[in-house]
């Protein structure tokens, strides 16, 4: 029989002369916990593998990759913010979890394809395919008489009654085999505003999450919401980790969230986290996440204490290969800058996204640009270790730009940007240009360098020491300077949209 399936690159779950091929694709970047897939080609069932994964995050590797849906990943931020862009969390042992009581291995299997989805659920075998991986008291036995179709819950919580399945999802039965008993749960989850188009993604991601008892479906969210995950935020979730809805309160969600708060973060940051990197709860606290943070403060050097701010700037790093991220990165640094130790763990420290940088994409091109604009490899470290978000910004939209402005408008030297490093995470926008336009105007812009040290206050601090004016004059100002850039803008698209 050809089966279709992505699992997690585990021997355990293979052959052991399945196991040994595999072994013999590995890489220095790879181990067992490497994303790989496996598929069955042809009809006697010939196998191939790929090794989709030789880097700690390939998904920074390829700047104009796309997901599974055609939405492309935004690789760099334009302002310096929490990151979110690593969609699937990798990298780190599955957890044996359970399923209403049962012990399950997270294989994360992708049942179908939409082109496949019909063909696994063929009219011979799809139901003893269904009776066979039903889980949850709802759904338990072949004989269980049906609870569905007569009374559910619509996307406004209100109840429905006699619709076919057909007519309720109309496109999710063209695409699936959908079974009637499916419906309260997809009733339930659409008031959290999933759509049809949805369900065919947690469908093709994971499908068994698709048959879970209504009830302890909403037991595990109601769950999750208690403890700050937000309502918006469960669509998200559930998009990238349907997985959740499998895993028990008891025995997975809480002893999950116990050990976020050990690490000294927060309560009120808990849903957040969550919401970042929902997959944490597929890998085992004992086997890969506390193993992580030991790595972190044993072998990286970062202060224990510092363990909880980490993981708040970047949840990804609880289930990201730390040790290949960390090498590779420190390795790179102190050989292409001369970084020490201690200034690349700073750096960790403070903006922890770094380990999912690409080196390729990501480190050298930002590096190059520094050392073009006339910056050697000491002022670069400098700037680095200070602001390592710089890393992260864009190089067309943000780093040129704001150089540009700093030595045409404000009649700056390069070597300012190591004293004054944050200039370059401002928004040229809504800071650094109104402020020097602001002061130009009321005739008490210095002569000489415009000092960067300006920018660098709060509005407030700015209009009482720089401006001495109110802070409403300034704001008036900001925002009549922003609609002219606007237009100026829209002006020259225009014409451009003309000469087309």
């Amino acid at each position: 029989m050809a089966v279709c399936s992505v699992y997690p690159l585990n021997p355990n779950l293979l052959s052991h002369s399945l196991a040994l091929s595999l072994s013999h694709h590995s890489h220095a970047y790879l181990s067992v916990e490497s994303v790989s897939r496996i598929r069955r080609k042809g009809r006697k069932g010939s196998m191939t593998v790929r090794v989709l994964s030789t880097h700690s995050n390939a998904k920074i590797l390829n700047p104009k990759r796309k997901s599974r849906y055609g939405h492309t990943f935004s690789l760099y931020d334009t302002d310096i913010g929490l990151d979110d862009w690593l969609l699937d969390d990798e990298f780190a042992d599955p957890v044996d979890f359970e399923v209403d009581g049962k012990k399950r291995v997270n294989s994360q299997k992708k049942t179908s394809t939409r082109e496949g989805g019909q063909r696994l659920f063929n009219s011979r075998t799809s139901k003893n395919t269904r009776e066979k991986s039903m889980v949850g008291n709802f759904y338990g036995t072949k004989n269980r008489t049906k609870e569905t179709d007569s009374s559910d819950i619509n996307g406004q919580g209100k109840l429905m009654t006699g619709k076919s399945t057909e007519d309720r999802y109309p496109k999710l039965s063209e695409e699936i085999d959908l079974d009637e008993k499916w419906l309260p749960l997809l009733d339930y989850l659409s008031t959290f505003g999933l759509k049809e188009s949805h369900f065919i993604q947690i469908y093709e991601r994971h499908m068994p999450s698709l048959q879970i008892n209504v009830c302890s479906a909403r037991e595990r969210l109601e769950y999750l919401q208690s403890i700050g995950v937000k309502h918006r935020d469960i669509k998200r979730i559930l998009l990238r980790q349907p997985q959740i809805l499998e895993y028990t309160v008891e025995s997975n969600l809480k002893s999950h969230t116990a050990f976020l708060i050990g690490l000294g973060i927060p309560n009120s940051r808990i849903g957040q986290i969550i919401a970042a990197a929902p997959s944490l709860f597929s890998y085992s606290v004992e086997n890969s996440l506390k193993p992580t943070v030991r790595y972190l403060v044993e072998e990286v050097g970062i202060d224990e204490k510092n363990i909880g701010k980490v993981v708040q700037l970047s949840p990804q790093i609880l289930v990201q290969r730390i040790d290949v991220s960390w090498n590779t990165r420190y390795l790179f640094l102190s050989r292409e800058l001369g970084a020490s130790r201690d200034s690349v763990v700073k750096m960790v420290t403070k903006h922890p996204q770094l380990l999912h940088y690409s080196i390729d994409d990501g480190f050298i091109p930002r590096i190059n640009f520094l050392r073009s604009i006339g910056m050697h490899n000491g002022d670069i470290l400098k700037v680095l270790t200070s602001l390592t978000q710089v890393l992260s910004l864009s190089l067309e939209d943000n780093l040129k730009p704001k150089y540009k402005y700093l030595i045409n408008e404000l009649r700056n030297e390069v070597q300012s940007l190591t004293k004054y490093p944050t200039y370059l995470s401002l928004s040229l926008d809504q800071r650094i240009r109104p402020r020097h336009r602001f002061l130009v105007a009321l005739k008490k812009a210095p002569k000489g360098p415009f000092p960067l040290s300006s920018f660098v206050p709060t509005d407030e601090s700015f209009c009482q020491q720089w401006a001495g004016t109110s802070v409403d004059k300034y704001l008036a100002f900001r925002q009549q300077l922003l609609l002219k850039e606007f237009a100026k803008k829209y002006e020259k698209r225009g014409f451009g949209l003309m000469a087309l």
